[in-house]
């Protein structure tokens, strides 16, 4: 893991096509920008963890209940 410190305002280069801004900070919060094509997913950590929570809850579920799920619709 690389840690960097930045100042408001200042940014940091990733691959030469992503790039992140600190936009604000706050006491104890940061505000980035993002800026990388568009076919680079960018998530949270917490909707990441969720996505992957949801997908093994569901890994769960039989096949003819997901069947059925899906006809109702």
């Amino acid at each position: 893991m690389l840690i960097l410190q930045r100042k408001n305002g200042e940014s940091l280069s990733i691959n030469n096509n992503i790039t992140l801004t600190v936009m604000d900070i706050g006491a104890d919060w940061v505000k980035l920008a993002i800026d990388a094509p568009k076919e680079i997913p960018i998530l949270r950590s917490e909707l990441k963890e969720a996505a992957a929570e949801n997908k093994e809850a569901s890994a769960d579920v039989p096949q003819n209940v997901l069947n059925k799920i899906l006809k109702k619709k």
